[in-house]
């Protein structure tokens, strides 16, 4: 291969200036969709999470009606936080412990001392900022922007890019599946080497030696993701997609028949991974922090009676959180070299990784770089 035709990556700044991680807040995390909950997590009205998104705290709540709703964490009164922890439950309305200005779980302004005296006071208008919210396939998304870019495009669209229909995610019916497992991550690198990593398996046949075991061809370095409708085939003697493939939990009844034995996984931009496999879903969530700090949160799950049935779920979760530990650590091996001038240029692609150059072009044309 002539040096002409090498493919380059980003340069290693975009990796680790926060100016352009600000950038990044701005074009990419405040105005895309952007997945923050399941949404039984919030179990019932009152039940709230808080998130980050770009460079705004959020509280996502469940209201009286049963609708999910998400607003700024900022009290309108002197921009107090309202809710300070990750998660909890409120009776009948979010007050601030600053000047107990009081909201309803629909946002509405409903009280606050000598509130009675403003008799000017919009209430509706002074009420917490709404975030524009999404369900589906069982998590919650918002978005940002004042005028959100198609769901149907940006969310669904990735999936019939990937799998070629929506009709192949929706027989596994991940909005009726349970949480078998949560685990956190907090990884000490930047959202886009973990984007990265995902979508390519050159890595795969030196760092993951129980997946391959598994995947077999993916000892090869090419990843699921590089034609539309793949999904890499369990090896011979495979019976689940497991630690050491032993047979797994139930499978799930959508699946079907050209579906079973085989392993899907899905890019969401900018920062969610679907992962597909017969008896359970993981979904991997970032939130990016800083430059160089990105939390990862991955749920398993499988069918309700599964989980509630107290059935091992011990070797279906331990393969992928190899797998996720394994690659974290490999992004963090990167993210010191991202400020070494070894690197000012960035890095090359080879053959089988070239489909993350469409993912650098992505990067490029939101930041309004030349590539």
């Amino acid at each position: 291969m002539s040096t002409s035709s090498l493919l380059a990556t980003l340069a290693g700044g975009l990796y680790a200036d926060e100016n352009v991680f600000a950038l990044e807040q701005q074009r990419i995390f405040e105005s895309m969709w952007f997945c923050v909950a399941r949404a039984d997590d919030l179990g019932r009205p009152g039940a709230f999470r808080t998130v980050q998104v770009g460079r705004e705290n959020l509280i996502v709540s469940r209201a009286r009606d049963g609708s999910i709703r998400a607003f700024l964490n900022v009290c309108r009164h002197r921009g107090a936080r309202i809710c300070t922890e990750e998660s909890g439950e409120v009776r009948r309305a979010f007050q601030c412990a600053y000047h107990a200005w009081t909201y309803d779980l629909e946002g509405k302004l409903i009280a606050a001392p000598n509130l009675t005296k403003m008799p000017d006071i919009d209430r509706v208008e002074y009420g917490l900022v709404n975030v524009h919210v999404r369900e589906w396939i069982g998590y919650v998304w918002v978005c940002l922007a004042d005028e959100p870019p198609s769901f149907e495009e940006d969310v669904l669209g990735a999936v019939v890019t990937r799998l070629g229909d929506l009709a192949s995610i929706e027989n596994y019916g991940i909005e009726n599946l349970k949480v078998g497992r949560r685990i956190v991550y907090d990884v000490r690198a930047n959202w886009k080497l973990i984007v990265e990593n995902f979508m390519e398996c050159y890595h795969c046949a030196t760092i993951h030696p129980e997946l391959t075991e598994v995947l077999p061809e993916f000892a090869d370095g090419y990843a699921a993701q590089y034609f539309v409708g793949h999904g890499a085939t369990f090896g011979s003697g495979i019976e689940g997609f497991t630690v050491d493939g032993s047979p797994g939990v139930d499978r799930i009844p959508g699946v079907s028949d050209e579906q079973d034995r085989r392993y899907y996984a899905i890019t969401i931009k900018p920062q969610v991974f679907v992962n597909l496999v017969p008896d359970h879903a993981i979904v991997h969530r970032m939130f990016p922090l800083s430059a160089d700090r990105t939390v990862v949160e991955c749920d398993w799950l499988f069918l309700p009676e599964v989980v509630d049935g107290g059935k091992d779920l011990g070797p279906s979760v331990e393969l992928f959180h190899k797998v996720n530990v394994q690659d974290f650590d490999a992004c963090e091996r990167c993210q010191p070299a991202m400020s070494s001038r070894a690197y000012a240029n960035g890095g090359v692609l080879v053959p089988s990784e070239h489909h993350i150059a469409d993912f650098h072009d992505w990067v490029a044309g939101k930041l309004g770089l030349g590539r």
